[in-house]
This record gives structure tokens, C-alpha cells and sequence, in this order.
């Protein structure tokens, strides 16, 4: 499958971006640290079935301009960026913080999403101090697999400290609990059974707070499901996304 990389300029910012396929476009928002490229396994197999943009969010991956990266502006840009290319609506997949943009982005713009999949989405407070949750990115930066690590080295290297900083202060403080009631979507919430980083118990929260949803714990997957369990994480979102009625899927 050809994988084309794009840029638009939207209000001052040049937005990287990844396309693969045709048909009903499908949105791929990566997490802190990330870039496009977390979606490496996934964009492939589910551009057989439609048009998919993975996305580098504002300071990350290839994305640069004027305005910096800010949390609680990501879904309202994303909004913007999403018309200026010409998507009406999408299908949206969020993983960890852009699992949080995902669902801000549901919440606000329902006219923009069609189906909702969340991965280890960080939508929910954790509940940890600023020391649990850097033991929780040792403990997980441990089960990562080999492949994964020039990945994540090289994109956190190109987004910056300050970058990355700011937006776990932003994610580690933001509360959009009343508002995930909001989100009309079917919706997908996708998590890894060995997950450290976030557990899976938020998981269950996002799933009791979020009407049309089903939480599906893919096994012996860590924080990164759709890189971890490419297969079974693929076999699962496209059944999600294809199938005429979203839910249940168990």
C-alpha cells in the first residue's frame, strides 16, 4: 500500500501528514512523544477498506509553525486542519494523549466524527502524581518491544523536551470527565492488557462515562496495542469500523 506524505498550511502551521488508500477517510491522532509514524503497522491494512490520514499534531513529528503545541487547542485545530483538507467527516482513532484529543474532539465537533476508537486514551485523570507516572514510563519503557525504540527516540528527540513537557504538565491536569457523556459516536475503546503507563481500570471509566462504547483489552499488549498486537488490533478496528451496526462486538 503506497503511503503519500502531505503538508498544509493551517493559521501559520505546517501540518505533516501521512494518506493511504481511498474510500470513507479514517484519522489517526498519535500520543505524546509520537508522530505519524506510531501508526506504521496500522495504516497499511486499514487503508484497504479506507482513505486513512495519520497526522503529526503541532510540534511533533514534522509539524511546525507560529503557534506552539497547547492541549486544550489540539481538537479545535485538528477541526480546522480536517477542513482545510477537504474531510467532511471521520471515522477517528486517538491513542494515549490522542486518545484525550479524540474525545475533545467528539465531545465539541459531533458533526465531524463518525466512528470513535480510543487506544489507551489518557481521557480521564489518572489519579498519580507527577514520581508514579514517571515510574510508570520506566516500567513501560521496558516492555517495549526493540523495533519501537527508534521510533520513539527519534521522535522525542525532533518534538524537544520543552515541547513534550508542557503538554504532560497540560495532560496531567485537564479533566474532561462531564463531557465525555457528550460524545454521540459509536465508540471503540481499545486497551492493552499489560499497560503500565495508564491502566487498563481507566479503561472501564472511559467505557461507564461514554454512552455508545465497548471496551475491548486486547492480551499481552502494553501501552501501544496497535504496534504491540498489529494483527489482532487491526482485525479488531476494521470489524468496528466496517460492520453496519457498531456495537457489540463481543
Amino acid at each position: 500500500m503506497k503511503i503519500e506524505r502531505r503538508q498544509a498550511e493551517v493559521s501559520g502551521v505546517h501540518i505533516h501528514y501521512r494518506v493511504a488508500g481511498s474510500g470513507d477517510p479514517a484519522v489517526l491522532i498519535h500520543g505524546l512523544s509520537g508522530s505519524s509514524r506510531w501508526w506504521a503497522r496500522n495504516m497499511g491494512p486499514l487503508a484497504t477498506k479506507f482513505q486513512v490520514f495519520s497526522v503529526d499534531l503541532i510540534g511533533f513529528g514534522y509539524s511546525r509553525g507560529k503557534h506552539r503545541f497547547v492541549l486544550s487547542e489540539a481538537a479545535d485545530f485538528l477541526a480546522l486542519w480536517m477542513q482545510h483538507i477537504g474531510i467532511t467527516q471521520a471515522h477517528v482513532l486517538g491513542h494515549s494523549m490522542g486518545g484525550y484529543i479524540a474525545a475533545d474532539l467528539a465531545a465539541n465537533h459531533p458533526n465531524r466524527i463518525d466512528r470513535l476508537v480510543l487506544v489507551d486514551a489518557a481521557a480521564v485523570p489518572f489519579g498519580r502524581t507527577y514520581t508514579q507516572n514517571i515510574l510508570g514510563l520506566v516500567h513501560t519503557s521496558f516492555r517495549l518491544p526493540l523495533s519501537f525504540w527508534p521510533i520513539l527516540v527519534t521522535d522525542a528527540l525532533r518534538a524537544g523536551p520543552l515541547t513534550i513537557l508542557s503538554a504532560a504538565h497540560e495532560l496531567l491536569t485537564v479533566n474532561m470527565t462531564d463531557r465525555l457523556r457528550h460524545i454521540e459516536a459509536p465508540t471503540l475503546i481499545v486497551w492493552g492488557e499489560l499497560d503500565t503507563l495508564i491502566p487498563v481500570d481507566i479503561g472501564y471509566r472511559l467505557q461507564a462515562s461514554i454512552p455508545s462504547s465497548e471496551l475491548v483489552v486486547l492480551k499481552r499488549a502494553g501501552h501501544n496495542p496497535m504496534w504491540d498486537r498489529p494483527h489482532e488490533f487491526n482485525t479488531l478496528v476494521l470489524k468496528f469500523l466496517t460492520a453496519p451496526v457498531a456495537l457489540p462486538l463481543q
